[in-house]
């Protein structure tokens, strides 16, 4: 049988919880997990957490993995990590839904509306705002300045003032000191004195110094949760602390006497989340296989096709043209391709004729209207005039075509050459001259006429007179 498995993430250790089989519905006991606390030293917490349950998804029947998550940030770190440890059987939840969850389900907040959730762990302290019915979160708030290790370092230095302690002269001495003085915190919890040996000298310390040590910590954490309380704009009806640092006693009296209201601290605070996590985890679907899509121009049953999701001269299949029947059907009137190639790919070539036939007479009768737009806009004397010019000044201008100009290379220096008339009336148009000062330009002949202006002008054959014989002229 499959169970599931609840992971919190936090930056001294990472706890996993599984619930017990067997346990009945509907309710859940504080003892009815399986837990594991998993330190963190070398590795990162991310990695850690990957790490620790992809070995636990190995060696157990798990189901379903839930993993809470603080912030944005250490969600994509954790993604990060279960990615590279090839995990995807699992979800993120917020850490508050998983203190809430597991509230509700021991029923410790029966009752209360709205919530504050005190959560003090070993890098700072969190406080939320939270309706307890509707799982919104009004306001919340995180510091740094108050943490586990905060409250550590205060017993480091006062073990060390008191002279029983040498200070460390190295790295890994000082990091012996501060767990060591973790050890104490968490002795003094339950009990009212405690006495560690190490290698400095013997940590000593009773419970009234302890708290009268952290007391003006302890206020401060107090000052800030009302202040979100005021912030958030809401009365609230209780407070539920939970993190490591919840079980020292002083804290829930704080609390109680500067909030006015009840302070509920759970069996095992540390790993109100992780439980909480396990009972919010749910199988996760896998995500569905894409299927091979549809054959173009086919809709797939029951839903759309290429041509309702593109435009329809992008994915339009060609139509056939329906058949009709031919009393008397010729060759040339069948296609070669049964009718789905355009006219103008037919193969018939008796309708090609026709066609080509067709545009040359289209082209012909365009350049005869444009010709004549020419000449009525005035520019047919001035090409006239400008080809009798170029007809006398230049006779070796084939009239074919436009003079070749030559293009030099611009390395090379050349010297000018002189510019024939010919040239000079292609390259600007030509200047009005007097009739005073030059001689009248020859007539063009009766069988020479221009098309287009700009072109040559066409010169059509003159026909014998003995083929047509005209009339003789009547006498004078």
């Amino acid at each position: 049988m499959s169970s599931v498995l609840g992971v919190s993430v936090g930056a001294g250790a990472v706890r996993m919880a599984q619930p017990h089989t067997g346990n009945p519905p509907g309710h859940v006991t504080p003892d009815a997990f399986e837990l594991q606390t998993i330190p963190v030293t070398e590795h990162r917490a991310e990695e850690l957490t990957a790490e620790a349950v992809g070995v636990t998804l190995a060696t157990h029947q798990i189901g379903a993995t839930a993993i809470a998550y603080r912030s944005e940030q250490q969600a994509r770190g954790v993604r990060a990590a279960m990615a590279r440890q090839q995990v995807t059987n699992y979800e993120l939840v917020p850490e508050i839904f998983a203190a809430l969850e597991f509230a509700q389900a021991t029923g410790d907040i029966r009752g209360i509306s709205s919530l504050v959730v005190y959560d003090l762990g070993s890098t700072g302290l969190s406080v939320s705002v939270v309706d307890t019915q509707t799982r919104e979160i009004r306001h919340s708030e995180r510091t740094s300045d108050i943490s586990g290790d905060y409250l550590d370092s205060l017993i480091r230095e006062q073990q060390i003032a008191s002279g029983r302690i040498a200070h460390p002269q190295d790295p890994a001495g000082l990091a012996a000191l501060d767990a060591l003085c973790r050890e104490a915190k968490e002795q003094l919890s339950s009990n009212t004195a405690v006495a560690l040996p190490s290698e400095q000298g013997l940590v000593l310390l009773a419970q009234e110094n302890f708290e009268s040590l952290i007391m003006l910590a302890i206020e401060s954490s107090a000052r800030m949760a009302r202040d979100v309380i005021v912030r958030s704009d809401r009365p609230v009806h209780g407070v539920l602390a939970i993190g490591g640092c919840a079980r020292i006693p002083l804290i829930g009296k704080v609390l109680e006497r500067w909030m006015g209201v009840p302070v509920i601290v759970p069996e095992s605070p540390e790993t109100v989340i992780a439980r909480g996590a396990a009972l919010l985890a749910r199988p996760v679907r896998p995500a569905p296989v894409a299927h091979p899509g549809p054959v173009p121009n086919q809709a797939p049953t029951g839903g759309y096709g290429d041509e309702d999701l593109s435009p329809a001269w992008l994915s339009a299949p060609p139509k056939r043209r329906p058949k009709r029947p031919k009393v008397n059907a010729q060759p040339d009137d069948i296609d070669d391709i049964d009718g789905l190639a355009p006219d103008w790919l037919a193969a018939n070539p008796r309708r090609r004729e026709k066609r080509e036939l067709n545009g040359a007479v289209l082209t012909v009768s365009a350049l005869t209207v444009v010709a004549a737009i020419g000449l009525g806009l005035g520019y047919g004397p001035q090409v006239l005039e400008r080809d009798s010019h170029s007809s006398e000044g230049s006779p070796s201008v084939s009239q074919t075509g436009l003079p070749r100009t030559t293009t030099l290379d611009p390395q090379i220096a050349v010297a000018p050459a002189t510019t024939t008339e010919t040239e000079q009336s292609i390259a600007a148009p030509p200047p009005r001259r007097q009739t005073t000062t030059e001689p009248p330009s020859p007539t063009q002949g009766p069988n020479t006429f221009t098309v287009v202006p700009g072109l040559p002008p066409i010169v059509v054959p003159t026909i014998p007179p003995e083929v047509f014989p005209f009339p003789p002229q009547p006498p004078r």
